[in-house]
């Protein structure tokens, strides 16, 4: 997420869900959309949602409508799979692990996006790509084994290590032949 606008810790804004299912902005003092919440996350604005008539925090409720209403519109970023495996977590043992996990993943999978923009706009060298595909895929084996156990290891790991870096040499060379 981009880094918020907001100067000071306290600086969060209270949205206000009233029974109707309209949004009031306490800040600006107008209604607002899910679309316009949608935009300050973008935007890295920090923002909260109560339910107007208990003063409970639904802000959870209200993130996970803005990605419904998003995905039923077909900007699908979530597959099914994911959402499978995902659901199949309710319940388990491992349930109170995996908002951490997701959490760390995104901060990590968001960071090593901003390296590769930086590595696009600055000189584009390629020792910051071999890097960050180095690390990335160090990050994914110890995702998957954390989870699945025995996965992160073998002969099929070892195929797939010699076929990504077969791949990372090609684009190596296609990047020196552009330069």
């Amino acid at each position: 997420m981009a880094k918020s606008k907001t100067t000071a810790e306290g600086d969060v804004v209270t949205i206000k869900k009233y029974a109707n299912r309209r949004l009031y902005d306490t800040e600006r003092s107008c209604y607002i959309t899910l679309d316009d919440l949608g935009a300050m996350v973008r935007e890295g604005r920090e923002f909260r949602v109560v339910d107007a008539k208990s003063g409970d925090d639904i802000t959870h409720n209200v993130l996970t409508q803005i990605i419904m209403d998003t995905e039923t519109r077909g900007e699908t970023l979530l597959p099914v799979n994911f959402l499978r495996h995902l659901i199949g977590m309710y319940g388990d043992k491992m349930q109170s692990m995996v908002p951490q996990y997701l959490e760390a993943s995104m901060t990590a999978f968001r960071k090593n996006q901003q390296d590769v923009r930086a590595a696009f706009e600055g000189a584009l060298g390629s020792s910051p790509l071999a890097e960050l595909t180095r690390r990335n895929m160090e990050m994914f084996q110890q995702a998957a084994g954390a989870f699945i156990p025995g996965v992160g290891g073998g002969k099929a790991r070892d195929a797939e290590i010699a076929a990504l870096k077969t791949e990372i040499a090609d684009l190596k060379a296609e990047l020196a032949k552009k330069k």
